[in-house]
């Protein structure tokens, strides 16, 4: 489906500028877009082996269990149906702090890995068990300390300050986490008492 709306979307500016006599500046923009591409791809790639490596290198020295230890008491309250030990733990973990540190295809990973944990646990094959479902909302609305991916992007696109805006995606994944999170525990609530399991 995706592939046929980006069609769509390409024929149908290319028909424009057709019909504006604007073919040969959408063509040169189309060349320049492919160019400008490559090169934020190349930025971004120095980012993401810099923040990988140095991840891998905490995991090394046992930095990423202390993060887990101190992430798995809050872990416990908020998937209080989870056993103990449970290597879904340990993958939440990892991904909750790839996104803290704003890691988000780094992350995406270690996310799949946590679902195909819990998938495991989930009684209900078919559908999605509570744990999936908030799980996946801490993952979309994470906390960022360092959003790294965006000031990539920012230096890759000549900012003066790329880091400024740190505060403001810290406020911001803090407002969208806590908002996800409470959210999704007052719908889970309700649909148990609609259900009648609780």
């Amino acid at each position: 489906m995706i592939n046929i709306i980006w069609l769509v979307l390409l024929a149908g500016g290319f028909i424009v500028a057709f019909f504006t006599g604007q073919t040969e500046q959408t063509t040169q923009a189309a060349f320049d877009s492919a160019k400008y591409a490559v090169e934020l791809g190349l930025n971004l790639t120095g980012i993401y082996c810099l923040w990988l490596g140095l991840m891998r290198v905490a995991e090394k020295a046992g930095l990423i269990r202390v993060f887990s230890r101190k992430i798995a008491p809050l872990l416990r309250l908020l998937f209080p149906d989870l056993p103990s030990g449970s290597p879904a733990v340990g993958a939440m973990s990892m991904n909750i702090i790839a996104n803290i540190l704003g890691l988000g295809n780094a992350a995406t990973p270690l996310g799949l890995k946590a679902m195909g944990e819990l998938q495991k646990l989930n009684p209900d094959k078919r559908s999605p068990s509570d744990a999936m479902c908030l799980f996946l909302v801490i993952n979309t609305a994470s906390l960022q300390i360092i959003p790294t991916t965006v000031i990539a992007l920012r230096s890759a696109a000549g900012s003066a300050d790329p880091s400024e805006i740190v505060s403001s995606t810290l406020a911001a994944t803090l407002c969208s986490l806590l908002s996800g999170v409470t959210a999704a525990l007052i719908l889970k609530r309700f649909y148990r008492r609609r259900e009648g399991r609780i």
